[in-house]
């Protein structure tokens, strides 16, 4: 598509979602195609990615090989129902999924989306606890700042407020929030996980002591928070979570819809940081994005306490038109061959001392207060302009693109970056030099 093509097209139609619509059909920025690392604008130029899309996009634009997985897909089966029936392909992935998932985790439930796996997971938390007969144990502990999507299951157990405060009246009644694990003054430009903050998984312990640990059916939290600008766990907060929700017989659920296949490290964060959860969601770079889907994977146990409560018919009422969808299923195993091949399961954790200390080479940027990485995520911090949170953080966002010729993300006034886990060193380097020249443009 031209840019005089996409003069002549009418904007009004679209409602965009997560977007300043008015300032966007304003001034809109417009992608038309795709390859590797890069985008091209309808302005003819090319974008380095440096979000993987939307952290999605882990083994870059255009695969061939899962474009071809999909067409012959498409051309063979290009639906089939998952409701009392089956195809190939949905047994293939989840057999495929199992193999890569952390220890014991050998049952999946596809989904479409991110969201869904996260409100499958709820469901599976509580059909769980049924099953054992402590029906009582309804209760969900989410972590502000945290993000599990978009559905009133995900809203609710997140934590941040401009995605609550519109559907409060509505949300979920017994859910409560462990405080979040971010802290400017201890952690400030921390390489890796934080030293200090360990401590703050106890407040578990004070949230059993109001509720009743017999009323809590699940806590879920994100091993690293993504959506809400890369806030790292401390050092032994994860494993004291797991001890306390073991203790306590409630479940742990992770969301690795960011920070699964490879963004941190390994295949999961979960086995990056030493801590199995009892429920797993995924999704994004499940099928590498080429086409939506989600899955939530848990223990055996729970599957197997689950299924087996039930004498006879249906165990479990819940599921999703598309669960399994043959599209999906095709790309979701061409994208782990890919992955597999490739080593990009682990790249992550080869490349993470070159991606950290360039991030961290941008300390001396202007109004920069903090950088935190992982694997292949940084999230550089900004001060806050003049008092107008999230003025100084969009502009940068808005000049990296037309000026600079990079994709980034923004969330307020945090730079957040993923790029697809097939990066040069030489393009860390151009994606941190470009960071760098839009936040001195906007000072």
């Amino acid at each position: 598509m031209t840019a005089a093509a996409t003069a002549s097209q009418s904007l009004d139609a679209l409602w965009m979602p997560f977007t300043a619509n008015k300032a966007y059909k304003a001034h809109p920025r417009i992608l038309v195609s795709a390859k590797d690392m890069h985008y091209r604008s309808d302005d003819g130029r090319e974008i380095l990615d440096g979000t993987a899309g939307l952290w999605c996009v882990n083994a870059g634009h255009c695969r061939q090989s899962i474009v071809d997985a999909m067409m012959q897909a498409a051309t063979t089966l290009d639906y089939a129902p998952g409701f009392q029936m089956g195809h190939p392909l949905m047994f293939a992935l989840a057999g495929r999924l199992a193999a890569v998932l952390p220890d014991g985790m050998d049952s999946v439930f596809f989904s479409g989306s991110g969201s869904e796996s996260v409100d499958s997971a709820l469901k599976i938390a509580l059909a769980y606890h049924q099953a054992r007969g402590e029906p009582q144990r309804v209760r969900f502990i989410g972590r502000q700042r945290g993000y599990h999507g978009v559905g009133f299951g995900g809203i609710s157990v997140g934590g941040i407020e401009n995605n609550r405060k519109t559907f409060a009246a509505q949300l979920l009644p017994h859910v409560d929030h462990l405080p979040h694990t971010f802290d400017l003054a201890h952690q400030a430009f921390s390489k890796g996980q934080p030293q200090w903050g360990g401590h703050l998984a106890d407040a578990l312990e004070e949230l059993v002591t109001r509720h009743g640990a017999e009323t809590i059916a699940a806590v879920i939290v994100e091993p690293m928070a993504g959506s809400t600008g890369v806030l790292l766990p401390p050092v032994g907060y994860l494993e004291r979570l797991r001890e306390l929700c073991t203790k306590y017989g409630i479940l742990l659920i992770f969301d690795e819809v960011i920070t699964g296949f490879g963004r941190v490290g390994a295949p999961f964060a979960a086995q990056v940081f030493g801590v199995t959860p009892d429920i797993l969601t995924v999704a994004k770079g499940l099928t590498n994005a080429a086409v939506p889907m989600g899955a939530t994977c848990v223990k055996t146990s729970i599957y197997d306490t689950v299924v087996q409560s039930s004498p006879r018919g249906i165990e479990f009422f819940h599921g999703y038109t598309y669960s399994g969808h043959p599209l999906a299923a095709a790309a979701g195993l061409a994208a782990l061959d890919v992955y597999q091949n490739e080593g990009l399961l682990t790249r992550a954790a080869t490349l993470g001392p070159v991606w950290e200390e360039a991030l961290h080479s941008l300390r001396d940027a202007p109004h920069v207060i903090d950088i935190r990485n992982i694997g292949l995520v940084g999230g550089i911090e900004l001060a806050v302009r003049d008092g107008v949170a999230g003025a100084r953080g969009y502009d940068v966002f808005t000049n990296a693109f037309h000026a600079q010729d990079a994709l980034i993300r923004v969330t307020g006034d945090i730079i957040a970056l993923s790029p697809p886990l097939i990066i040069s060193e030489e393009q860390i380097h151009e994606l941190v030099g470009k960071v760098r020249r839009a936040i001195e443009a906007t000072a």
